[in-house]
């Protein structure tokens, strides 16, 4: 069998392991996979960058005075297009299309008249709007009538001057329903409901989970507290890749006022001028890319803090719970969907009372958060897919 993968980022990044996590499943089995992606550097001879640096930042300038993310960079994907006739794979498998290194007309242009079968991974919810990857944050449901006017214009994919959501909404819709034999793929159940609610409720529609590797996330001995001067206290724990309003840090800062003196947080991933305006109880971090820097931190956390107000099925919850601390989370999208009563707390979306209270009373065993992160052991997982895939071509559709 062999497959060929589509992404924005390769090897860093949730999704960015994910496409790597299924390619090292599918080439255990013998079978083959190659990997384009979009931006940053993967050493990897059977990963393809599709463009270059400087016709990724074309792509983003144009966007953000057009709306028109997803629509330039053509000539790199008539290259890509070069690359997967080449291959020839049996399966197409696409994940974020989004990240300004992709012309959606010309690639779905291709794969409606090349007629192999389509895995479309989700993300986020950009497929299926005008220009958002979620709308919950801001309480819009245009993506059910035809988008416009866009509420979150200046949001990812950001653009600053023009709104081309109604024209973008109806060329994806236009585009993406012309694929043929293309099935679905979403990581959460509160996906999976959305896209059946969408233009491409037409299409099979699977729940698989994100996968990690517990040989990786695990819990680890480490000097973090005595280097730090923390010893004695209670570690709250929070981490993203970009700290905005969306995923919850303000709520950290209220939160620095209600816990108790002796509970100290980190917050990973912020900004010099974020961390510089944070207050005496937060410790700031850069973004690291360093996974084993992340496993030492969710090691000596006591819980692991996500306070997202729009999120698919958050793989940094499953990979706390691996390191054997506990979560608790906001009842955001999936974001609770791979917690039991033994490894988390799920608390009103907003709630910052409850979300402190949840820190101060949790008190659940390392042990049962383990167990519960086993059932998200990424062979177990992305050998879901290799079944997708058997089934898919046995089928014929």
């Amino acid at each position: 069998m062999r497959v060929f993968q589509i992404n924005s980022v390769c090897g860093v990044g949730s999704t960015g392991r994910i496409v790597c996590d299924i390619k090292q499943t599918l080439e255990a089995s013998d079978n083959k996979c190659q990997i384009a992606y979009g931006r940053g550097y993967y050493n990897d001879p059977d990963c393809l960058k599709i463009e270059s640096d400087l016709v990724f930042k074309a792509h983003v300038f144009f966007s953000r005075i057009t709306d028109r993310q997803g629509f330039y960079s053509t000539s790199a994907t008539k290259r890509l297009v070069h690359s997967i006739e080449y291959f020839n794979p049996d399966i197409i498998h696409l994940h974020n299309l989004h990240g300004y290194y992709l012309d959606i007309r010309v690639l779905f242009e291709f794969l409606k008249n090349y007629g192999k079968p389509i895995v479309w991974t989700l993300h986020d919810c950009w497929a299926f709007t005008g220009h958002c990857a979620y709308f919950s944050f801001a309480d819009c449901d245009k993506w059910k009538t035809g988008c416009g006017q866009c509420p979150q214009k200046n949001a990812y994919p950001a653009s600053f001057i023009l709104d081309d959501s109604k024209k973008s909404y109806l060329e994806k819709k236009r585009l993406f329903n012309g694929a043929k034999n293309m099935h679905i793929v979403t990581p959460s159940d509160w996906l999976n409901n959305l896209v059946k609610d969408s233009f491409l409720g037409n299409f099979p529609v699977y729940t698989i989970n994100n996968g990690i590797d517990l040989s990786v996330f695990r819990p680890i001995e480490s000097q973090f507290l005595e280097k730090n001067n923390l010893v004695g206290k209670k570690i709250v724990l929070g981490l993203a890749n970009v700290w905005e309003k969306r995923k919850g840090l303000e709520d950290f800062i209220a939160l620095s006022e209600l816990l108790p003196e002796n509970y100290k947080i980190i917050l990973v991933g912020l900004t010099e001028k974020q961390i510089a305006a944070l207050p005496s109880n937060i410790m700031g971090i850069t973004r690291t890319a360093n996974i084993n820097e992340l496993v030492e931190l969710y090691s000596v956390a006591d819980v692991f803090v996500n306070p997202t107000k729009e999120d698919n099925f958050p793989t940094v919850n499953i990979e706390a719970i691996a390191c054997g601390t506990p979560v608790v989370t906001y009842n955001t999208g999936g974001s609770g969907e791979m917690l039991d009563e033994k490894s988390g707390i799920v608390v009103p979306t907003g709630d910052v009372n409850s979300l402190a209270e949840a820190i101060v009373n949790i008190n659940l065993k390392p042990e049962d958060c383990i167990n519960r992160a086993k059932q998200f052991e990424k062979n177990k997982q992305y050998n879901v897919y290799m079944e997708l895939y058997k089934n898919i071509l046995n089928s014929g559709c």
